[in-house]
């Protein structure tokens, strides 16, 4: 029996997301800092005869198994790169993220299958090329490739991985009401806003990070917040937590994370929002190193 394959997905987290210009072309020109939360999708694939997809999960029945970013993206790839994996994939995609959450998810998934296949040809592809492919895809999908902490600019394809970040922990907490990016961007007030403030290198101290977030923004949060008002709440009601350095929305939403540098305070303020909120989604885990 041959072993699985196995790629994570892990969450994608914007600690700060300025909106800084748009371009001619309709694209939002951002100035973000993301994270990766050691908690995501998983991809598993067996060789076989074709390429197949099934999505499991507790989440699994809001994407389905039609077409989904997962299949774009193995379609891309071997149309960029014919041959590059000479068997065809049966995979499974354990979607352990809720859905249009502010998470990545879909991205993240998509980088897996990238990663994944391009493991597994006997010749090298060039990074440059990988990350043009994901950019074709979706703004979070080079960053995704990544997933390590980084400075994403552009539409999300001009990257800078940091070489040093705190060892931090998140709490994440969804009130499972999916948000349309689309619609957050469209209620935007001002898509011409100051960039993030230079980050001091090397940041090696959570108090150091906490400092400069408190500089910084997500742009997409009021806009968020008026669609969805639980997210303001969560916001609030995480940002009281002992330990919590900042309580900000992630992405477009509607997952709101909170920011610690104890992985036992991360915990207790994940224990009491599952309390407080039974049918919303909560998670803590620590962030990936870079």
């Amino acid at each position: 029996m041959t072993e699985p394959f196995v790629q994570p997905a892990p969450a994608k987290v914007n600690l700060a997301l300025h909106v800084v210009g748009r371009r001619a072309d309709g694209y939002h020109e951002l100035d973000s800092l993301m994270v990766f939360a050691d908690i995501g999708d998983e991809l598993t694939a067996v060789p076989a005869a074709a390429d197949r997809l099934a999505v499991t999960g507790p989440f699994g029945k809001g994407l389905g198994n039609g077409e989904n970013l997962v299949t774009r993206a193995v379609a891309a790839f071997r149309a960029r790169w014919p041959g590059h994996v000479p068997f065809g994939l049966d995979m499974t995609l354990a979607k352990n993220l809720p859905v249009a959450a502010g998470l990545g998810g879909g991205s993240a998934d998509a980088a897996a299958v990238l990663r994944l296949m391009a493991s597994l040809g006997e010749t090298e592809i060039a990074a440059a090329d990988l990350v043009a492919l994901a950019a074709s895809l979706g703004a979070d999908v080079p960053a995704c490739l990544v997933s390590a902490p980084l400075v994403a600019r552009g539409i999300g394809d001009v990257m800078r991985p940091l070489k040093a970040f705190p060892a931090c922990h998140v709490v994440l907490v969804n009130p499972l009401v999916p948000v349309a990016t689309a619609e957050v961007f469209r209620r935007l007030q001002s898509r011409q806003n100051p960039p993030m403030p230079d980050l001091p290198e090397p940041m090696t101290r959570p108090a150091q990070l906490g400092i400069w977030l408190a500089e910084t923004r997500n742009d997409l949060e009021p806009p968020a917040v008026a669609m969805v008002p639980q997210i303001g709440s969560l916001i609030a009601r995480l940002s009281q937590a002992p330990g919590c350095m900042l309580a900000r929305m992630s992405g477009s939403g509607a997952t709101v994370f909170g920011l610690f540098g104890s992985s036992a305070q991360a915990h207790q303020a994940a224990h009491e929002l599952r309390e407080t909120y039974p049918d919303y989604w909560v998670a803590a885990a620590p962030l990936i190193a870079p």
